[in-house]
């Protein structure tokens, strides 16, 4: 079995790091569907994060759980200015 170097505690550690950033958020919906827009982390928890959309056509903040980035269902990737 190969273990992985990336555990939820060094995402955590990592998305922190991108408080208060911009980032590009791209979210697979499964069956090869995926919605991508920009934001910012607002808020960090200990299960999980919010990103507020730039995009008005979202309605408020999103939350995504640190499990969901690690399995790569959530991809974030800062925008840099």
């Amino acid at each position: 079995m190969i273990k992985s170097s990336v555990n939820i505690g060094t995402v955590k550690k990592a998305i922190e790091k991108c408080l208060n950033e911009d980032v590009a958020v791209k979210v697979n919906l499964g069956r090869n569907k995926y919605v991508s827009y920009k934001g910012r982390i607002t808020n960090v928890y200990p299960a999980l994060f919010t990103v507020t959309p730039f995009d008005k056509s979202f309605k408020g903040k999103t939350s995504y759980s640190y499990s969901e980035y690690l399995c790569g269902k959530v991809k974030l990737n800062e925008i840099a200015e």
